[in-house]
């Protein structure tokens, strides 16, 4: 399932690319470094087509994030299973101990000045 949705979305992303790489621009600041040239669906241009088809590649892409964040969300790992290895964890309950008591520090004795 997920090879699927990964393989539709990569598809949509570079038609998205592609199809708005063919669009023409609003004749701005690109006429300058030589995108003054013409298009490639002649003069007036296929802005309904490119248009349509921009929409509908921008839809699937919607489309495919969503489902691929919604099926990777209901996929968990169970709660007393590993993430690393694919062996169940055995925990052990943790022991109290009776720690040897810390000897009790005595107060330094004063000084005597010389």
């Amino acid at each position: 399932m997920n090879a699927l949705i990964i393989t539709i979305h990569v598809i949509a992303c570079v038609t998205l690319v592609v199809l708005v790489l063919l669009q023409s621009g609003k004749e701005g600041m690109g006429v300058i470094f030589g995108g003054g040239g013409g298009s490639l669906f002649g003069a007036t241009g296929a802005g309904g087509l490119l248009g349509k088809l921009t929409a509908g590649a921008a839809t699937v892409f919607f489309l495919t994030s969503m489902v691929f964040t919604y099926v990777s969300t209901q996929q968990h790992v169970a709660p007393k299973e590993s993430i690393v290895i694919d062996m169940p964890v055995t925990q052990t309950p943790a022991t109290q101990e009776a720690a040897p008591a810390a000897p009790a520090e005595q107060p330094a004795a004063p000084e005597q000045k010389q």
